[in-house]
């Protein structure tokens, strides 16, 4: 199993970078066994960050990472940014990711390989990554069609981000990807995803939840799919509890607080979590029995 948690970008209460934090965040990580971070992300809000930005958040978690694999995500509605991010990228990070551009879009496959493979380009040592989110992009060419496509054209291509709620196409391209990783990034279909071969994720809820994944997956391949199940609730429980609170982003990242780093505030249009809504969160949680499978704090952490 290979689980990369999409990071928060830290911020301090004016909203601007918090950057310090970056070590306690990476060694928290690290001790609850997660295998890589994906940075730069649509958890990590990188439509609401600069490109100056962006790249600062990249740098920051280079001399931290020890141990973690770091995917950065430099896709834009701009090819130069994304062209411009990705070459920063190199000497950085493990690899980069690029998501569709998504005002003015491709009309068509051939278009889409164009912009991943300029991406690809300007760095091309580092291996690439397609982001298929088609919910936000409403970029939704076939996916296989697409793996095709990417194999034949563009020689760093290492494998998908598929953050799409659809398990056919999961299993089709997954099924027929060789050597390349197709990460699954429904964290709420995490179950379903290992009936379909699933060997790597990519989400947001392995910042706080993966002793629960991890149950999930030993009692799936256990057969014990009725305490599989049982499990896979509570991780819907945890996102549709932090969703009602106004979206999942800004509740997510309010909640990093509890598990011992403190992400601090959401960028509009997430709304940032207070107190009392933190305690009416971890009311819900001690009523599911959820708290024994979050993520656990460093002790003595600073």
């Amino acid at each position: 199993m290979q689980i990369f948690a999409a990071t928060y970008t830290p911020l301090k209460e004016d909203l601007s970078l918090k950057l310090d934090i970056i070590g306690q965040y990476a060694n928290y990580l690290t001790h609850n066994k997660i295998n890589g971070v994906f940075i730069n992300g649509s958890t990590g809000d990188f439509a609401s960050l600069t490109i100056s930005e962006r790249k600062e958040h990249l740098e920051a978690w280079v001399p931290e990472k020890t141990g973690l694999t770091l995917i950065n995500h430099v896709g834009d509605i701009g090819l130069k940014n994304a062209m411009d991010l990705a070459a920063h990228s190199a000497g950085k990070a493990d690899a980069i990711a690029a998501i569709a551009p998504f005002y003015f879009r491709p009309s068509n496959i051939d278009q889409l390989i164009e912009y991943c493979s300029k991406i690809a380009a300007s760095a091309p040592n580092l291996p690439f990554y397609y982001y298929h989110l088609p919910a936000l992009t409403n970029v939704n060419f076939d996916i296989t069609d697409f793996l095709k496509k990417a194999v034949d054209q563009i020689p760093s291509f290492e494998g998908i981000k598929f953050t799409q709620n659809d398990l056919v196409a999961y299993q089709e391209v997954n099924a027929m990807a060789g050597d390349k990783d197709i990460f699954f990034g429904v964290d709420e279909a995490f179950l379903p995803s290992l009936a379909t071969g699933a060997k790597g994720w990519v989400g947001s809820t392995f910042n706080h939840l993966t002793p629960l994944y991890r149950a999930i997956a030993d009692h799936f391949y256990e057969c014990d799919f009725y305490e599989a199940r049982k499990l896979q609730a509570l991780a819907l429980k945890f996102v549709q509890t932090l969703a009602s609170y106004g979206g999942f982003n800004g509740g997510g990242k309010s909640f990093m607080k509890e598990m011992g780093v403190d992400c601090g505030p959401s960028r509009f249009p997430h709304r940032t979590l207070n107190s009392e809504e933190i305690k009416e969160v971890l009311s819900v949680f001690t009523q599911y029995g959820l708290n024994e499978y979050l993520n656990r704090k460093v002790e003595n952490q600073i």
